[in-house]
């Protein structure tokens, strides 16, 4: 099979499989883009790890958001999946350079807004733990750094607790579907904020705020919802923009960490964040850890599915579960447990399900 034949298998799978039933306009112009050998060949010019689906129609999608393909946004508007397609067919024929410089560059977002249903009990909790009134956030492989506005946003959760700021433009609730209710501490505050990816999005720039928003399907049943959101926690993050260092997330996690004051207390949020590291780079995340609580407690607040947080305790679930484990590590090298961690609880569907299962009265972290 040749190249392009390969390819065209490629986006005919991804319009009759992965976009059927989600986007009728990206199934039939994947299907489209597929048919047309000008099309492939086209594509062709991107480096084979960008070619994909997601990445080319993101990008065509991108253009049209930006006002350069007139033809494919009023298609996208009218949701007319044939003009679509003849559309994004013409963009591509005649803006080739174009859309293979926006896919060599961008990296397409399904984590688009923040994880704070999660990540704010857990701050807080750390927080007690260890006595800390002040906390520097740091995001490895932050994306759009939307996690480091937690202490800023108002969350609900289905059992009645509120946690956050009530008056917030960001709203967000969660279901509480099993263990105990979330512990309702206050976050302290927070003086810094620090996000760290290879490709981070600074959202107070107007290319990278419109590359959010294309990455949203055009006609998504639930797009509306989506980009309401996202636009309110683009409009929350560029009053307190995140200080955001390009790089590995793991070799710059000390120079992040050396940011923190020093009378603050350094915390690391990982969100579905380790299972896009190299499997080699979780040792090194962890060792980074270990050596900033030489002389000061660390806290690790992590989010991952079972199993892939290194010494976060899986509570027995298997991996591939279905659902995430809500982890805590405290590291201090000076106190007589140097590492204390727990699995605080379980979520599911990206945190708007928990099931908090911790005791947050314990008096003993290590409890």
């Amino acid at each position: 099979m040749s190249g392009i034949q390969a390819l065209a298998r490629m986006y005919r799978r991804f319009g009759g499989i992965d976009a059927a039933g989600k986007s009728s306009l990206y199934e039939r112009v994947a299907v489209a883009l597929s048919g047309s050998e000008e099309a492939m060949r086209a594509i062709g010019a991107v480096p084979a790890r960008r070619r994909h689906p997601r990445v080319i129609l993101t990008a065509l999608h991108d253009l049209a958001l930006a006002g350069r393909a007139p033809a494919l946004a009023a298609a996208h508007a009218a949701m007319d999946g044939d003009a679509a397609a003849g559309a994004a067919i013409d963009t591509l024929l005649h803006m080739t350079d174009e859309v293979v410089a926006i896919a060599v560059r961008r990296r397409v977002r399904t984590d688009e807004t923040g994880r704070h249903a999660v990540l704010y009990p857990a701050i807080a909790e750390a927080a007690r733990r260890t006595g800390a009134t002040a906390v520097g956030l740091i995001d490895p492989g932050c994306s759009a750094g939307f996690n480091l506005t937690v202490d800023r946003v108002g969350i609900t959760y289905s059992d009645g607790v509120s946690l956050g700021d009530p008056s917030s433009p960001v709203r967000l609730s969660a279901s509480i579907v099993a263990g105990r209710s979330v512990p309702t501490g206050a976050m302290p505050r927070v003086v810094t904020r620090i996000g760290i990816d290879t490709e981070p999005l600074d959202v107070t720039d107007a290319d990278d705020a419109r590359w959010l928003r294309a990455c949203l399907w055009p006609d998504r049943p639930d797009r509306t919802e989506r980009l309401a959101r996202l636009e309110a926690e683009t409009a929350l993050t560029t009053t307190v923009p995140p200080l955001l260092l390009r790089g590995d997330p793991v070799r710059m996690l000390p120079d992040a960490l050396t940011r923190v004051p020093a009378d603050a207390l350094p915390v690391v949020i990982t969100t579905w964040t380790l299972s896009r590291f190299p499997p080699g780079s979780r040792p090194r995340f962890l060792h980074h850890l270990h050596e900033a609580a030489a002389g000061r407690p660390v806290a690790w607040v992590s989010a991952e599915g079972v199993g892939v947080a290194p010494t976060i305790p899986t509570l027995g679930d298997r991996p591939a579960s279905g659902h995430s484990i809500i982890g805590l590590a405290i590291l201090d090298r000076s106190a007589p447990r140097e590492v204390t961690a727990e699995a605080l609880g379980r979520c599911w569907s990206r945190g708007r399900m928990v099931a908090w299962t911790a005791d947050s009265g314990s008096a003993d972290p290590g409890s």
